[in-house]
C-alpha cells in the first residue's frame, strides 16, 4: 500500500481510504469484515459524515457498534468525519459544528476525530464562528486536525482568514472520466473548448502550493452519480486500455482506476465507497501500480479529455 504523510500532522496515511457511507443496512459481522479487510490491505483511514445513512449519524453508529478498537488500534487508524450539510441547507455555525462533532463521537464510540472536514461550502459562512468552533474542539481534545470538502481556493482562503489551525485536506470528486481538476489546466486558454473552463479556480495547483492533501471521492463514477465507467459500453476505448493495463500489471480494472489517481504527484488519496471486501483488496493492490506517463495520458485521452 502506497502511503503519504498527511500535511502538517506527521501522520502516515494510506493512499486508499475506506468510505463508510453505504454500511447502514449491513450486519455487524459484515461491517467488521469490510473494515478488517481494509486494515489487512494497509488502509488506515476511514471516512464518515454525519449525514451518511439517511438518518443523522446512522452510518457512524453502525461503525461504532460493529468495530471495536483497542487503544493501541485506535492510535493506528485515522477516523475522519464531515459536518455542515443539513436538510435543505448548509450550516457552518459554531453551534452546529460543535453539536455535530459530539454526535459523531458518541456514534463512533471514540473520544476524538483525527480529522474533521467541512462538507460543502456554506455561502453564509462566518469564518470567525468556524474558528471559534475549531478552537473549542481542539481545547477539548475532540478533534486533532481540520480540513474541507468540495471547496475552492477562495473559499479556503476565506476560512483561513480566521481559522488558526492548518486546513490539511480537501475532498473533491475525481475519476478518470470526471477529471476537470486535471483537464482544465491541460487545455487552459483554449477558446471555445469546454474543457478549458475553470470549474474550481485552480484547485490542483493551489493544493500543491499550499500543501493540502486532496481526497478523491467517487473514483469510479462516470460523472455526478451517473454510474461507473468500468465495463460501461459508452467507454469502449477506455475500458479496452484499462483491461490491457490490468493484464500488464497483474491487477483488476478497479486497481488501474485507482492507480491512475495515485500516479499523480499531488499525492491524492482515493476514497472508496464500496461495501465489497474483494473490491477493497483490488483497490489496495492498484495503489502500488506506477503507471508510466504515456499510460496515464493514454487513459486520460481514452476518457475523452483533449490534449491540444
Amino acid at each position: 500500500m502506497k502511503t503519504y504523510t498527511l500535511p502538517h500532522t506527521g501522520r502516515t496515511v494510506s493512499s486508499v481510504v475506506l468510505g463508510l457511507m453505504r454500511i447502514s443496512k449491513m450486519s455487524n459481522a459484515e461491517i467488521a469484515t469490510l473494515v478488517g479487510t481494509a486494515r489487512d490491505a494497509g488502509i488506515n483511514v476511514f471516512d464518515h459524515a454525519d449525514i451518511y445513512g439517511g438518518e443523522r449519524h446512522l452510518c457512524e453508529k453502525r461503525f461504532g457498534e460493529a468495530v471495536t478498537l483497542t487503544p493501541a488500534q485506535r492510535d493506528q487508524v485515522v477516523i475522519q468525519s464531515k459536518v455542515g450539510i443539513r436538510k435543505g441547507y448548509f450550516d457552518f455555525s459554531r453551534e452546529h459544528i460543535l453539536a455535530t462533532v459530539d454526535g459523531s463521537l458518541a456514534a463512533l464510540k471514540t473520544d476524538y476525530l483525527d480529522l474533521l472536514l467541512l462538507h460543502r461550502p456554506d455561502t453564509l459562512v462566518e469564518p470567525e464562528e468556524v474558528a471559534e468552533a475549531f478552537e473549542q474542539l481542539v481545547a477539548a481534545g475532540k478533534v486533532r486536525h481540520f480540513g474541507v470538502s468540495n471547496h475552492t481556493p477562495g473559499q479556503i482562503e476565506l476560512l483561513k482568514s480566521a481559522v488558526k489551525q492548518p486546513l490539511v485536506a480537501n475532498q473533491v470528486q475525481l475519476s478518470i472520466t470526471h477529471a476537470p481538476l486535471f483537464a482544465q489546466g491541460v487545455a487552459a486558454n483554449m477558446a471555445g473548448l469546454d474543457q478549458s473552463i475553470s470549474r474550481d479556480n485552480g484547485l490542483l495547483d493551489y493544493s500543491r502550493l499550499n500543501n493540502m492533501m486532496l481526497q478523491a471521492w467517487s473514483p469510479f463514477q462516470k460523472g455526478f452519480f451517473d454510474g461507473v465507467f468500468l465495463g460501461d459500453k459508452d467507454y469502449p476505448e477506455l475500458n479496452a486500455d484499462i483491461d490491457a493495463l490490468a493484464a500488464k500489471y497483474g491487477v483488476t480494472p478497479t486497481g488501474i482506476a485507482v492507480a491512475w489517481i495515485v500516479r499523480h504527484p499531488a499525492k491524492i488519496q482515493v476514497v472508496l465507497g464500496t461495501t465489497n471486501p474483494g473490491r477493497v483488496k483490488d483497490s489496495a493492490a492498484g495503489s502500488d501500480v506506477q503507471l508510466t506517463r504515456e499510460e496515464w495520458y493514454r487513459l486520460f485521452r481514452a476518457a475523452g479529455h483533449i490534449l491540444p
